[in-house]
């Protein structure tokens, strides 16, 4: 079932050292060639096109959810492998991999991941990747939220895969740009009419973490976030370092649609690494377990935690009164632990 969403009124990267896909939105013009047997082929890599049909949206979104439940009934990554990719990827199968190794023989208590009311955004685009976005109310959560995944494919030959995921209040997800055939529009990498490029944001969100400034909004995953980070570097005993790095390209790539005030919204991808150094005989304590399903090494002195996060934030139209990058949701996810 389709919702229908007017206008509102009102409107793979290197570690570190030490620490261990653009939109096109112009037009382009049919390239038309005659074969040997006088059949006209269409080049759709340069033809502006949906993303995908809507049926076909349909049928990835179920594709999905059987495998994603399958996978996490069974704690087996290798079930919905290849339906996810990107960050999604990296969560998910780490997620797995941990709960494989502490519920070995499956999850009793999952319960099956059911999609609702599903509105599908596809915009129209030249060239590969091509993608789509899913707007689905889940039977888990809180009532009011709904689940936005990215589902995105570089060739025709390919299955779709979810890159992205982010869960959000159905209040706070904006209206979309949509045509007369009620296609979307997606956004360029380094489009200049937005308060930050979509393609600079997973920098400027690393650089931010580091040393703060006014481009992000006050919140849980800005302001707040850096506060936490600050107190629990003042802990007795054990240093804390934080390193911060842009994910950007291949399934990585920051992803847009435009939004019905000019704006948009724009998914995109960080890798952090907490490193934790203790004192002489300061122990390092390891209370998660998913933490030491993870882990490599032994702890004696340090522990590093790796983890992969993907953001979706409203960048503002450069007209707007207020230029702040605002977070509509963050997920996190530990993909290793090291110690050392």
């Amino acid at each position: 079932m389709s919702r229908d969403r007017s206008p509102r009124k009102s409107s793979g990267p290197r570690r570190p050292r030490g620490l261990g896909r653009s939109a096109l939105t112009a037009a382009s013009v049919t390239v038309l060639s005659v074969t040997a047997s006088g059949c006209v082929v269409v080049h759709g890599e340069r033809e502006v096109l949906p993303g995908a049909t809507k049926s076909e949206a349909a049928r990835a979104l179920r594709d999905f959810t059987a495998a994603y439940n399958k996978a996490n009934g069974a704690n087996d990554p290798s079930l919905d492998a290849d339906r996810v990719t990107g960050a999604l990827g990296d969560i998910d199968g780490a997620k797995l991999k941990a709960g494989g190794r502490n519920q070995p023989g499956g999850n009793p208590n999952y319960v099956p991941l059911k999609l609702t009311d599903t509105e599908f955004t596809i915009p129209r685009k030249a060239g590969w990747p091509r993608w789509f976005v899913t707007d689905s109310k889940a039977n888990k959560g809180r009532a009011e939220d709904r689940w936005l995944m990215v589902f995105t494919r570089s060739d025709a030959d390919e299955v779709w895969q979810v890159s992205y995921l982010t869960i959000s209040s159905a209040e706070e997800i904006p209206a979309f740009k949509k045509n007369a055939d009620g296609w979307a529009e997606p956004v360029t990498a380094n489009a200049a009419d937005l308060a930050v490029a979509p393609g600079k944001l997973p920098q400027q969100y690393a650089t931010y973490l580091k040393d703060g400034g006014s481009t992000f909004a006050d919140g849980a995953h800005t302001t707040k976030w850096r506060a936490d980070r600050a107190k629990s570097a003042a802990r007795p005993g054990l240093a804390q370092q934080y390193i911060d790095e842009p994910l950007t390209s291949g399934d990585y790539a920051p992803v847009g649609l435009r939004t019905a005030d000019g704006g948009a919204l724009v998914f995109f991808t960080t890798r952090h690494y907490q490193k934790q150094t203790a004192a002489q005989g300061v122990p390092i304590n390891i209370s998660n377990a998913d933490v030491e399903a993870l882990m490599t090494g032994d702890p004696k002195q340090s522990l590093t935690l790796e983890s992969v996060s993907n953001q979706a934030v409203l960048d503002p139209p450069k007209s707007a009164s207020d230029q702040r990058i605002k977070f509509l949701s963050r997920i996190q996810g530990l993909t290793a632990a090291k110690g050392e």
